[in-house]
């Protein structure tokens, strides 16, 4: 990946070039090198209560939670079982709301998680996110609704990041929208997990980083990219809390260059430090973002 910063001297405009590398390659002799580790949370201390260890597939997890957390306990507690679950599942302590919080004892470039929110007999899901962090620095996030809503509806939350990350928080993000039977609580099943690996990769095809100058931002920005081949982008601006506060841009775009005009970013948004993401199926840099 190549990139480069230009400041004009007559403005203090941003212009970010990112050049994204198709995905990295792995060689055929490699390609199992990093395989997908599954926690099922069979082999976990019934009726414990969250913080826990487990380690499957030489990974180790250490769960946590906010609030009144989570525990482990078989899958059909309520009287019956989500379509899915199976066993030991992660269960809710109580009526009110608590993040999943998940460090590992490695970096991942994958994370996933079978979960079902309380909703009983609804037309619409809540939305469940899930935000990736190495070493305390935010990394990305993602976030699902149900694709099938009505009773404890089952779906899988997931993210990926070529950068990789070492923790993650599960958050219930969104009520639906027009169900009234509902909490804001969730279970959680079946957890999947890709450990970082560079066995195989060609190290000037690993992707790169976005640069910001100047940094802080105390004018209006413009970034400019490139891409090698056409790509869905989405190019996002996140608090340190992983929240979303600003879309710049979600759409196709075609191979060459691209600008996109951010605004008076300074003007929106409150002092402080920001995450830029841009996610596109071939390429996931980021960078960070002071404004004052």
């Amino acid at each position: 990946m190549k990139t480069s910063c230009i400041q004009k001297h007559n403005s203090l405009v941003t212009i970010c070039i990112i050049w994204c590398l198709s995905a990295s390659v792995i060689s055929t002799a490699n390609n199992a090198s990093a395989q997908t580790v599954l926690f099922d949370f069979d082999n976990a201390p019934i009726h414990s209560s969250l913080p826990i260890s487990l380690t499957e597939g030489g990974i180790t997890a250490y769960f946590s939670a906010t609030g009144q957390g989570f525990s482990i306990q078989e899958a059909n507690a309520l009287g019956f079982t989500p379509q899915g679950f199976a066993g030991q599942v992660i269960y809710p302590n109580s009526i009110y709301q608590a993040d999943l919080q998940i460090r590992f004892d490695q970096t991942l470039t994958y994370f996933s998680i079978m979960y079902a929110c309380q909703e009983l007999g609804c037309d619409d899901a809540a939305t469940m996110r899930v935000t990736a962090y190495s070493k305390g620095l935010f990394t990305g996030t993602a976030t699902m609704t149900a694709t099938n809503p009505g009773t404890w509806p089952v779906d899988t939350l997931s993210c990926s990041f070529a950068q990789g990350f070492d923790s993650v928080v599960v958050h219930y993000d969104k009520r639906p929208p027009t169900c009234q039977d509902y909490g804001v609580i969730f279970m959680a099943d079946n957890m999947k997990v890709t450990p970082f690996n560079t066995t195989g990769i060609k190290t000037q095809e690993i992707s790169g980083k976005v640069i910001v100058s100047p940094n802080p931002v105390t004018s209006s920005s413009t970034l400019t990219f490139t891409l090698l081949q056409s790509d869905n982008i989405r190019i996002s601006i996140f608090d340190l809390t992983g929240r979303m506060t600003k879309t710049l841009f979600n759409g196709s775009l075609p191979p060459g260059e691209h600008k996109i005009n951010v605004g008076i970013i300074t003007k929106e948004l409150n002092s402080g430090y920001y995450t830029v993401n841009l996610t596109g199926e071939h390429c996931n840099p980021s960078c960070n973002l002071i404004v004052k």
